[in-house]
């Protein structure tokens, strides 16, 4: 028996502290007693859960990084002291520091030297310390590559696990290509856990160069004949990838479905087996792969689809529920089958099995079964709607987000057959629902009702409905929405203003958008109210007098809790009522002109503007007043018709503005790209006088100012009567052409009658803004054309600040009248007239640009028209 070391004089460490043993080498002797010597050569650090401890008592946050500070310097010390030791104490509690946010790269190469440590325990923090303070930025992680090769090629199974995981952590491109023939060999080998490590290396080497994906193909398929389940998984994962970022990959791995189905059969009829067995179900995580395998190989592919068709029924059928586990697998069934070319019962079972999460206690199954039942009722609404009663029950849940996915469920539900109970089931959620919900909830049934009402008075009531149950939280498209049907629906017009009034009258709390349609349906139809034939099927039914209805509008009026914009609609409302109720005319006059002192500036406005129809202009009032014809509902292209035609607004030369034409001009021609010393912009005149050539005399031609599209040589232009006006407001020269008056005859004349029927041209249509040019050519003239451009304003919001500029080659001259306004209203238009004048008969091309302001932002935009007919100057 050899003797045991004592205590009191072995130079051996704990761990080494055992009965002598004569397999030590000399080397190893060496070793030891070198570091027994530096152990006492050298002060010991502080372990990691001292360290720990001391960062957990601090209390304030400088004394935490006191506490680091003085830390991080002790380890500096003993880096630059070679001290290998104590090196991986002294990296475990740098990574600690690390992972509390402080600056830990200056371990970086420390890290290296511990994965070259023959010892596994150096090895392993090394490797951790490399994927957490290494990255492929830095210089250091060039250096690791010949590391983890020499590791790869480790008899050690666990050295090589380490490796495979940094490996796949922290694999730049270069290193990835390095090292995947290693990683492709590892997944060969007949260690079961070698070649999981390999597989999930893999994995993420494809994740970062998809090109690599070729080399593993031949190991990944040998991976599914494996029997340990770990193998099969990381197999299945790696095939996922694969076939996710190749269609040919997925050709390929699609001759695998029957061993996936096999594979699958296998494990629901498999007994139980303690090594696999999650709450009595066999390996659900290999259940869930297989089933996201199938899923991905049997998207739009109706063979592979029949061949899992089977194996899906069973595993819906046979899987336990009352776990957690089995829900799990039943949720990836369903997704499994609504996602390939499955068979109609085996997607009426699927949606069945939703519908069985939805009577789930816990809350997470329920939301789960929610979301997935609103990704597939487009697909069998059918089955969906035979859970409608659960799914409305869900509208009662006290978890808001089971509520909220309720509610788009419920809507996406709605169709002509049920519109009648889904709306009543709606309204009364919204009634009791939270804030959050009041605005996307009364537009949806604003648009659900809108699609499927069955007729106009039930449309009307929901509508009203509506306005009472959301209160200030309804969006402005609902007010609109409301109006246009009021006004549309001539028979339901007394029955609707009537209750619109019963709901303003009974309503004392504060509702903005009820108050507002209700006012203009009195204002509007206020004659029906007090004597037209209102269709009640209420019993109860008292009619209003003039003096309520005013009462009523005195009390909006002075209400503080109505909003300016509900003032101006009852202000405007009890004008009208002027014209409906004459027997208070003298009271409703009071009223309007009590607000011509308002604070308010638009009340102050419409005050004195509405004062003034009730005393010199009293005879226009009736005609002004009057009510307003039936909206027409929106065409297909999404545009407001109306009735009647629409008259073009008169083009007024000398009452418009002048604009800086200087500014204007530098401002196109910077956008042109072009130096304004040498171009020419034609702006908006502020003149009735028309163009023509200047003389010799003031020679400036008309520069090209698009650049390449110049299509002949510069020509002097021909005299044609017109004169031209200058950039620098030179004096214009008198027209020399007597035989047509531009001043008195047909220059400002807007029905030119068309030589040809050429068609009008679409110049520019963007966000709502489309611009038409009517081409018409001028009567006794070949090289004149005149071009009627009509701007108009398809959005909800008002363009101001208008300009349209336009600049043509030089072989043209171009004139360019005032426009008839500057602001485009919605659904309005502004015209203005353009002269081209082409002596040398070229082909028209112009370029023009933009400019406007539309809710507070500035746009600018650039285009060019060159589809000019051919035909114009014939």
């Amino acid at each position: 028996m050899y003797p045991y070391y004592e205590n009191e004089w072995s130079v051996l460490p704990p761990e080494l502290n055992r009965r002598f043993n004569p397999a030590f080498n000399i080397t190893a002797i060496k070793q030891v007693l070198t570091e027994a010597v530096e152990r006492v050569r050298m002060p010991t650090p502080m372990r990691l859960r001292d360290l720990i401890r001391q960062i957990r008592a601090a209390r304030t946050a400088a004394e935490e990084r006191s506490v680091v500070n003085k830390e991080c310097a002790c380890i500096r010390s003993t880096f630059r002291e070679e001290d290998s030791v104590w090196r991986c104490r002294n990296i475990a509690k740098l990574l600690y520091i690390h992972m509390l946010g402080y600056p830990a790269h200056f371990g970086q190469l420390e890290c290296l030297k511990l994965i070259a440590s023959p010892r596994f325990t150096d090895k392993r923090i090394g490797y951790l310390g490399a994927m957490l303070l290494l990255d492929e930025r830095q210089d250091v992680h060039l250096l690791i590559t010949n590391c983890l090769k020499n590791d790869l090629n480790s008899t050690t199974q666990f050295a090589v696990g380490l490796a495979l995981c940094t490996l796949g952590a922290i694999a730049s491109p270069e290193m990835a290509r390095d090292l995947a023939g290693e990683v492709e060999r590892l997944m060969k080998s007949p260690n079961a856990y070698v070649k999981k490590k390999a597989a999930l290396c893999a994995y993420r080497i494809i994740k970062r160069v998809p090109e690599l994906m070729e080399i593993f193909l031949p190991a990944t398929r040998s991976l599914l004949s494996e029997k340990n389940h770990g193998v099969l998984i990381t197999g299945v994962t790696l095939i996922i990838e694969m076939c996710q970022n190749s269609p040919d990959t997925l050709e390929h791995f699609k001759k695998i479905v029957p061993n996936l189905v096999r594979i699958l059969k296998n494990l629901i009829l498999a007994g139980y087996s303690p090594e696999h067995d999650v709450s009595g179900v066999s390996d659900p995580f290999l259940q869930v792969k297989i089933l996201k395998l199938l899923r991905v190989l049997g998207r739009n592919d109706p063979d592979a689809s029949e061949a899992m068709n089977d194996i899906l029924a069973q595993v819906a059928t046979n899987t336990e529920t009352s776990k957690n586990v089995g829900n799990t697998i039943l949720y990836e069934t369903v997704l499994s089958i609504m996602d390939i070319k499955s068979e109609g019962g085996l997607r009426v079972l699927a949606v069945n099995i939703l519908g069985r999460f939805l009577l789930n206690n816990d809350k997470n199954i329920r939301y789960v079964a929610l979301n997935t039942l609103l990704k597939t009722v487009h697909v069998d609404t059918s089955a969906v709607q035979r859970h409608r009663s659960t799914i409305l029950e869900c509208l009662k849940d006290p978890d808001v987000s089971i509520r909220r996915r309720a509610m788009e469920l419920s809507f996406a539900l709605v169709n002509s057959q049920n519109i009648r109970t889904m709306m009543k089931e709606m309204l009364a959620f919204l009634d009791k629902s939270d804030p959050e919900f009041k605005a996307q909830c009364s537009s949806k049934i604003v648009h659900a009702a809108e699609r499927f009402a069955p007729n106009k008075r039930w449309h009307l009531d929901t509508l009203l409905k509506v306005l009472v149950a959301a209160g200030n939280y309804l969006r402005d498209d609902v007010i609109t929405c409301t109006i246009q049907l009021i006004s549309e629906s001539t028979p339901q017009q007394a029955y609707i203003t009537y209750q619109l009034w019963k709901a303003l009258e009974e309503d004392t709390m504060d509702k903005q958008p009820l108050t507002q349609v209700a006012t203009w349906a009195i204002g509007e139809y206020g004659d029906l109210l007090l004597t037209g034939n209102i269709d009640i099927d209420n019993d109860v039914f008292e009619r209003p007098n003039e003096d309520k209805v005013i009462d009523v509008y005195q009390r909006l009026l002075w209400s503080p809790q109505n909003t300016p914009t509900t003032k101006q609609y009852t202000l405007l409302s009890l004008t009208k009522l002027s014209t409906r109720f004459p027997n208070s005319n003298h009271k409703i006059q009071q009223i309007v002109s009590s607000f011509c002192s308002n604070l308010h500036i638009e009340l102050q406005q419409r005050g004195v503007e509405f004062t003034q129809l009730f005393g010199k202009y009293g005879h226009l009032r009736p005609a002004l007043l009057e009510r307003m014809p039936p909206m027409e509902p929106t065409s297909k292209e999404g545009e407001i018709q109306t009735n009647g035609d629409i008259e073009s607004p008169e083009t007024k030369v000398d009452d418009s503005p002048t604009r800086n034409i200087n500014n204007d001009s530098n401002a196109l021609l910077d956008l042109l790209g072009s130096d304004p010393s040498d171009m020419e912009i034609i702006k908006p005149s502020s003149t009735s006088i028309p163009i023509q050539p200047v003389s010799k005399s003031n020679n400036q031609d008309l520069l090209d100012l698009l650049g390449d599209l110049d299509l002949s040589p510069s020509i002097p232009p021909a005299d044609t009567g017109l004169t031209l006006i200058s950039e620098n407001n030179n004096p214009t020269i008198p027209i020399t052409n007597t035989n047509s008056n531009f001043l008195t005859g047909d220059f400002f004349n807007t029905n030119i009658t068309n030589e040809k029927n050429v068609p009008m041209i679409t110049a520019f249509d963007k966000n709502g803004l489309k611009i038409t040019f009517s081409l018409e050519k001028i009567p006794d003239t070949n090289n004149t054309l005149s071009i009627n451009v009509s701007a108009t304003n398809s959005t909800l919001s008002n363009m101001t600040d208008f300009l349209f500029q336009a600049a043509v080659p030089r072989t043209f001259q171009i004139q360019m009248l005032s426009p008839s306004g500057t602001v485009i209203v919605p659904n309005g238009e502004i015209t203005q007239i353009l002269r081209i004048v082409n002596p040398n008969r070229n082909i028209l091309k112009m370029r023009i640009r933009i400019s406007y302001t539309i809710g507070g932002m500035a746009v600018q935009e650039q285009t060019e028209v060159n589809n000019f007919p051919n035909t114009i100057w014939d």
